[in-house]
């Protein structure tokens, strides 16, 4: 990384009488740099601790590309993350919002929403106050905003949430301009606008868009003079033009940042050292390690889930098994008690057409002795005609009672007979699932464990070899374009969910709160100007007219 690496360090005590001095190192792109600073030779206040910030000065151009440590990287997201919090780069509040969910994936990793629940960001500084005022929205509605867009980072490592979050940062207008306030020949005042790319002129009231640029691969050589700052551009044809800033002190500063960007800057533009080479080379061999490593633990953890799920399966198909099972015992229990009524039943019936039967024998025995009988009075004929006629009609009743209860007998004992055999039914199923609980066990127990023999990945380090040649440029070129064509990709669809987010949330904006930078940013994004393309348009006109504008300002 460009620049010196962020860090905390705090000094309980620091007596003025005794001067302190502390060792800084830089790391740079290619090299490190080692020097001693005297405590006392810079502003520092009396009171104890007295605590330092160690900042980057530097900010690179792509910081996927110049990033290579992670530890570099984690430090210059939480430096860039606080600027934006603190309103030192300004950001649009739907940018702010996806910012938010990256930083939130950065600390918490996948969203689980058994375990992050409403109000868990509460406590968190995820916003810009300015966002924060310029909406009439709770808290809860910028965290469920937040929270939607913080879902679908699944699967991400705290080190890419982070890097997606500089890269979004990387486009944003005031990332990594130091701004200076100035006054050309007129004494128009103005702002000088130093960063990675060049140095930009801005109006006093407008630091997104500059007025001018200079590349720095159009400036030949920067120098001051008192408080006078000369700038000469790479044509010597072109009059050198000069501005005046406020102190000396600022000028000294001024120069350090343009003679640091610009060897940046035209590092970039070439062929990576052998030293830099092989730190990338080790970057990629610990992120693919790490890839590997990541890839291991979601596949462990994704068959523990399917034997987690297996065996919620296996328990709730024996807990239906053990209600189907006392399901069976009461239909056969039910069972044998209506065989037991039925063959009751079936008992007292055979009884009764028994004796029905019984009865009407009786009647027949009576019925031939009365014929029998010779009665020889027409009136004892008639009577006994009668006697006949009423002893037949009942013998021909109790001859049908009696068939009648000889059919009901057959029916309950049929009705027996199925009872009977619905219950040997009911004892066979009953078997059947008996037999299946016991091999449910065995199966139950085992469904947790995981294979004992989980592949392993060995990293082997083999000597590297940098010899660039011409093919290895052509590579490198290839891969760049390639790298290009997916990051335009990507920047589409990322401004497409942004319009989204910004449309959703538009209705909810109060105008009267709109600060001077949120009007400019809304007029960038009607134009559908950016950083880039601004600065791209404005290194078109040529470098002579640049430097007249300038002077006419």
């Amino acid at each position: 990384m460009a620049g010196a690496i962020a860090s905390r360090m705090s000094f309980s005590s620091l007596k003025r009488k005794q001067p302190k001095t502390f060792t800084v190192r830089i790391i740079t792109m290619d090299a490190e740099m080692e020097f001693n600073c005297e405590v006392l030779d810079h502003d520092v206040p009396k009171e104890e601790p007295v605590t330092f910030h160690f900042l980057a000065k530097f900010y690179p151009e792509n910081a996927e590309d110049e990033l290579v440590q992670d530890i570099t990287q984690h430090l210059f997201f939480l430096q860039v993350k606080k600027q934006i919090l603190d309103e030192k780069i300004s950001c649009p509040p739907e940018a702010s919002v996806l910012l938010a969910s990256y930083a939130v994936q950065a600390k918490y990793g996948d969203y689980d929403p058994t375990v992050h629940k409403r109000g868990f960001l509460a406590q968190e500084e995820l916003l810009p106050k300015r966002v924060i005022n310029l909406y009439q929205m709770t808290p809860e509605m910028w965290e469920e905003r937040i929270t939607a867009w913080y879902g679908q980072h699944r699967g991400r490592a705290r080190d890419e949430a982070e890097m997606e979050y500089l890269k979004i940062a990387q486009d944003l207008e005031m990332y990594g301009v130091n701004y200076f306030a100035i006054r050309n020949k007129k004494g128009t005042e103005l702002l000088l606008g130093v960063d990675a790319l060049g140095l930009h002129i801005y109006d006093m009231e407008n630091r997104l868009t500059p007025k001018i640029s200079f590349p720095w691969n159009e400036i030949r050589n920067v120098s001051y003079s008192d408080k006078e700052f000369t700038i000469k551009p790479l044509d010597k044809k072109i009059d050198v033009f000069k501005f005046n800033s406020s102190k000396l002190r600022v000028n000294k500063l001024i120069l350090q940042l343009c003679i640091g960007n610009h060897d940046l800057f035209m590092r970039r533009r070439k062929a990576d050292s052998l030293e830099v080479q092989q730190m990338k080379a080790q970057a990629r061999e610990e992120k693919a390690r790490k890839q590997m490593e990541r890839q291991r633990l979601a596949r462990e953890k994704q068959m523990r889930e399917e034997a987690e799920r297996t065996r919620d399966e296996l328990e709730r198909r024996l807990l239906q098994l053990k209600d189907e099972a006392t399901m069976a015992n009461e239909a056969l229990m039910r069972s044998e008690e209506t065989a037991d009524l039925l063959a009751e039943k079936a008992q007292i019936t055979e009884e009764e057409a028994k004796l029905l039967a019984q009865k009407a024998a009786e009647a027949e025995q009576e019925m031939q002795r009365i014929k029998a009988t010779a009665i020889r009075t027409e009136e004892e004929k008639r009577l006994m005609e009668q006697k006949v006629l009423e002893a037949e009609m009942l013998a021909l009743k109790m001859a049908e009672e009696s068939e009648r209860r000889a059919k009901e007998a057959d029916q309950l004992k049929q009705d027996l007979q199925e009872a009977r055999d619905s219950e040997r039914r009911a004892k066979q199923k009953l078997l059947e699932i008996t037999s299946k609980s016991s091999y449910t066990q065995p199966m139950n127990s085992g469904s947790t464990a995981l294979p004992a023999d989980m592949p392993t990945f060995n990293l082997i380090s083999e000597s590297l070899s940098f010899d660039f040649k011409d093919t290895d440029m052509k590579r490198l070129s290839m891969e760049i374009e390639k790298e290009k064509v997916e990051y335009m990709e990507k920047s589409k669809h990322l401004q497409e969910q942004l319009n989204e987010l910004k449309t959703e949330i538009e209705a909810l904006k109060l105008k009267e709160r709109e600060t001077a930078m949120d009007i400019l940013h809304s007029e960038n994004n009607e134009r559908g100007s950016s950083k880039h393309n601004t600065i791209k348009k404005l290194t078109l006109q040529s470098t002579k007219s640049r430097v007249a504008f300038f002077e006419e300002l």
